[in-house]
């Protein structure tokens, strides 16, 4: 399974980015979706999630500037990114994972720089 992710790029504090990732049809409509980021040096962490239902969640740092979307004629998974600082510089990783088993997908990383 093939998750393609789109859309990083350099940026000054308080600009906007929007990451896509595109998923097979075969997944996306029974998998979470979501969006990871690992900055240098640390550990990947959560930036948001969304449900086959809509339902979102995101880490307390991200909340109120970025919003996850689904369009699900697409199979896309968008992450608008707002406001943003430069500690959410890192490799953004889109990620499929269908609740209670053990299935989950990564694509490849994307890089997102803030500069202050």
């Amino acid at each position: 399974v093939q998750l393609q992710a789109s859309g990083g790029g350099s940026v000054q504090a308080g600009g906007s980015l929007r990451l896509a990732c595109a998923a097979p049809g075969s997944i996306f409509g029974l998998y979470i979706m979501g969006w990871y980021r690992q900055a240098p040096g640390k550990q990947r962490e959560l930036v948001a999630v969304i449900t086959t239902g809509g339902v979102t969640n995101y880490a307390d740092s991200v909340k109120g500037r970025f919003i996850i979307s689904r369009d699900n004629a697409k199979n896309t998974v968008n992450l608008q990114m707002n406001s943003l600082k430069p500690e959410d510089t890192g490799a953004y990783f889109c990620n499929a994972h269908r609740f209670n088993t053990r299935d989950t997908y990564w694509g490849q990383g994307t890089l997102v720089t803030v500069s202050s």
